[in-house]
């Protein structure tokens, strides 16, 4: 029996993150190089899209590149580049099939003209499909999110558009990449690591994180509904007492 069976539909977490980590792992393990758990990661890439799909999940964000990962070696960053092009051409037509809405957030403009161009495209083809949003982290680091938000509300309270006893945390959540987006119900990590890595550090305050030991590659289905019953049978309190619930 597929551990779909145990969800409870009407509490599927409306936003999902995942940390996607542990390729270059898989791929030595495989006397392979770096690239080779890169590819392979596109597999789950598909599997958590459609077990989250299945479920209904709205959306789902996937932390792919970081500005920290500008400091890989130089030939990792290209063919991670280069992989990121060649999977939007293969995969826009099962995008549009399938109802998956494709955003990014993150600093787009470092990106390679030839990527950023793609992912114009895929963005503008894929805006009407509403069965799933999948969020695309890219060149996305959070510090510097927030960094860039208290720079353009420090610029509107200096020319006198907000005073500061405006700034609410709904005000800055309004400068951030995802604006009018839920915060996520559930981040996901992949690998074994038990950390953040400057992700979405602002938007996952009252996130339930999940940790698992498996490499990103491997991830199946039967991993990300585990994830869903694992977090069902937490008791979100959001500082409120069990009673008060």
């Amino acid at each position: 029996m597929s551990l779909i069976d145990k969800i409870d539909r009407s509490r599927v977490p409306e936003h999902v993150a995942i940390i996607m980590d542990g390729n270059g792992r898989w791929a030595k393990q495989r006397g392979n190089q770096r690239i080779f758990g890169h590819k392979n990661g596109v597999k789950a890439v598909k599997a958590a899209t459609e077990a989250a799909g299945e479920i209904g999940v709205k959306y789902l964000t996937l932390y792919a590149f970081s500005t920290e990962n500008w400091n890989r070696p130089k030939s990792e960053v290209d063919a991670l580049m280069s992989l990121l092009v060649e999977t939007i051409n293969s995969e826009t037509d099962t995008l549009l099939k399938n109802g998956i809405r494709v955003l990014t957030i993150g600093d787009q403009s470092m990106l390679p003209p030839d990527v950023q161009r793609k992912l114009n495209d895929v963005i503008t083809r894929t805006a009407s499909c509403n069965t799933i949003t999948t969020i695309l982290a890219l060149n996305y680091g959070s510090r510097h999110e927030i960094t860039e938000a208290v720079k353009k509300i420090a610029a509107q309270t200096k020319d006198g558009t907000i005073s500061p006893d405006q700034i609410t945390p709904e005000i800055i959540s309004k400068y951030l990449y995802t604006a009018n987006i839920p915060d996520p119900a559930l981040l996901i990590r992949t690998s074994g690591e038990l950390r953040l890595s400057n992700f979405l550090l602002w938007q996952l305050a009252y996130t339930e994180l999940y940790f698992t030991p498996v490499l990103w590659p491997d991830f199946t289905k039967e991993d990300f509904f585990e994830a869903i019953v694992d977090y069902q049978k937490r008791e979100r309190r959001f500082g409120k007492t069990s009673e008060q619930l």
